[in-house]
């Protein structure tokens, strides 16, 4: 889930930015330490949106930058577990699809994603029931839950978010509709 969160943090400022010191600079300095990371209690921190409070810097020695305590929004992304999650699917592979949600992809594997036997095509990059013909594809936008989650705060590439489609009201957008007009006619 995206979330708005107030987060303290220190930031340096190097000396050759010293004589320019504003909010802007700072906004700019921890946009570039922190966007893109991960960190367990926030989750990943998609944008740093504005500082609030400037402190004093403090300069340690040993050290060219002076450091500045900061108080600051960023917008993070932190999937809970059970969390309902929209998204779209950005690879399939024979084992499932890698579904886009947010900043990271999860996997629907193959046998979260319909109860019937879906069969891969590497050259379309689908998986199809031979029982109904439904298949799944890459730009696909499917709703899912999250049912796994291992984030990997030091390489989130590394991180892995597990995904079900098996639950009702979950599945591609398209099965969804279907499903839908089918019961609005009985």
């Amino acid at each position: 889930m995206f979330k708005k969160v107030r987060i303290i943090d220190t930031v340096e400022v190097p000396p050759d930015k010293l004589g320019d010191v504003n909010k802007d600079l700072i906004k700019v300095l921890l946009q570039e330490k922190l966007e893109g990371r991960v960190d367990k209690s926030v989750g990943s921190i998609v944008s740093v949106t504005h500082v609030h409070d400037l402190e004093e810097g403090v300069v340690l020695p040993g050290y060219p930058g002076v450091y500045y305590p900061t108080d600051f929004d960023a917008i993070t992304f932190d999937p809970s577990m059970q969390e309902v999650v929209d998204g779209t699917v950005v690879e399939v592979v024979e084992f499932g699809a890698f579904v886009g949600i947010g900043p990271i992809d999860g996997l629907l594997h193959v046998s979260q994603i319909s109860d019937e036997y879906l069969s891969f095509n590497g050259e379309n990059q689908q998986l199809t029931s031979t029982e109904s013909g439904k298949s799944i594809k890459v730009d696909d936008p499917v709703r899912t839950r999250i049912v796994t989650k291992s984030i990997d705060e030091r390489n989130p590439r590394e991180s892995k978010i597990g995904l079900t489609a098996k639950q009702p009201g979950l599945g591609k957008h398209e099965w969804l509709k279907d499903k839908r007009e089918r019961e609005a006619d009985n």
